[in-house]
């Protein structure tokens, strides 16, 4: 019987010597409503796009303040 692609993607995100459960979890949510697919990053994903710490754009400056 052929894998659903869930468990095709826990598969790939688990077939590392290391890893974990963990890093199969779902890192997004996905919605439809009215014919629009709205898709959230989830509140509890360990990676988050965007900039990170330290960086002037997550600490609220923006580019002109940098000089760019």
């Amino acid at each position: 019987m052929p894998m659903t692609p869930d468990e095709k993607r826990h598969d790939q995100l688990t077939a590392a010597p290391d890893a974990t459960e963990e890093d199969a979890a779902p890192r997004v949510n996905v919605t439809k409503v009215g014919g629009n697919t709205r898709v959230d990053v989830a509140e509890d994903a360990a990676v988050r796009p965007g900039p990170g710490p330290g960086m002037p754009e997550a600490e609220g400056k923006d580019a002109d303040a940098r000089g760019e």
